[in-house]
């Protein structure tokens, strides 16, 4: 009898040493990803923020309040594919003018590694759109490293380089800073007296041109941005560049209280990752490295006891 238990234990404990590493490295991993049905909202403030308005018809100054509110289509969310909907809505509380802009985007990504994925009616501002680079997320377990990193008011992915670490609410993050080139976004007709073209009347075609830095602090075993920073240029400008009028011109930081719940979310997240990819693995490993080593001796003392018997 001790000799069949022994025997049981060490198939067991052989079993679980065997699972251990394929938790760790096969098992872990595919558990981990965004989920399909995300809902988030963040906010942001640009004091100080210029923008056109076409409701006065000029260069206003006021602090924009920012909202961008992201809720995942588990519809369209298929095998390593999510898709998430976004509205961001921005208000001059300073002027009292409401949607100074409204725009809407639609992406898919990998739910594994962040990566844009080209599908399912991708669109900003319900422009089509070829989504490329990181989108919303880095990689787990993000590395010391430049990443191509879309972005949005560009509708491009631009390097994000690696620019060193910092503590966010006392969580160690990685810092990515992003320089989006002069790239035109938009064009369109404009007032020529408002743009200063004084030999034309009515509309002038212009381009809208924008330029900036964004800057995330990453926590670096989810992959998620718990904090960012959007620096914005933008101008409309005649096709001969002999005249030119703000268009968007501010500086964005996300509020202390969206920075504390990214960071919750991004420590909650870290948990469970550490549980799948850490904890669990070693305990299963431990177990069987102990049940090995008590069947092996069972089935020896079972053996030593029959030679003694005979």
């Amino acid at each position: 009898m001790r000799r069949t238990v022994g025997l049981v234990l060490i198939a067991l404990g052989a079993f679980l040493i065997v699972l251990a590493p394929l938790m760790r490295f096969q098992v872990g991993p595919k558990l981990i990803a965004a989920p399909a049905d995300y809902y988030g909202i963040n906010n942001l403030v640009a004091p100080g923020a210029r923008y056109f308005s076409a409701k006065d018809l000029k260069v206003m100054t006021g602090e924009a309040d920012i909202t961008v509110t992201v809720r995942g289509d588990v519809s369209q969310a298929q095998g390593d594919r999510v898709v998430w909907d976004e509205l961001l809505a921005a208000n001059d509380v300073t002027n009292d003018n409401p949607l100074i802009a409204l725009t809407p985007r639609r992406s898919a990504f990998n739910k594994y590694t962040g990566a844009a994925v080209d599908c399912c009616a991708a669109n900003i501002d319900k422009k089509p759109v070829k989504l490329e680079g990181q989108v919303y997320l880095f990689p787990f377990d993000v590395q010391k490293k430049t990443y191509r990193v879309f972005n949005a008011t560009a509708g491009k992915a631009f390097d994000a380089r690696f620019v060193g670490e910092e503590d966010v609410n006392g969580v160690r993050t990685y810092r990515f800073e992003q320089d989006v080139p002069r790239t035109k976004t938009e064009t369109r007709g404009f007032p020529a007296s408002i743009i200063g073209v004084t030999d034309t009347i009515g509309d002038v075609q212009v381009d809208r041109y924008y330029s900036g830095r964004n800057t995330f602090w990453v926590e670096p075993t989810t992959g998620s941005p718990v904090k960012q920073e959007q620096e914005r240029h933008e101008v409309f400008t005649t096709q001969d560049g002999a005249h030119s009028i703000t268009a968007f011109d501010a500086t964005a930081k996300m509020t202390p209280k969206t920075v504390d719940n990214l960071v919750k979310k991004a420590m909650d997240a870290r948990g469970q990752i550490t549980l799948l990819k850490v904890t669990i693995p070693l305990v299963v490993l431990i177990v069987g490295v102990v049940m090995l080593v008590a069947g092996i001796i069972m089935v020896v003392a079972g053996r030593g006891r029959r030679v003694r018997t005979r």
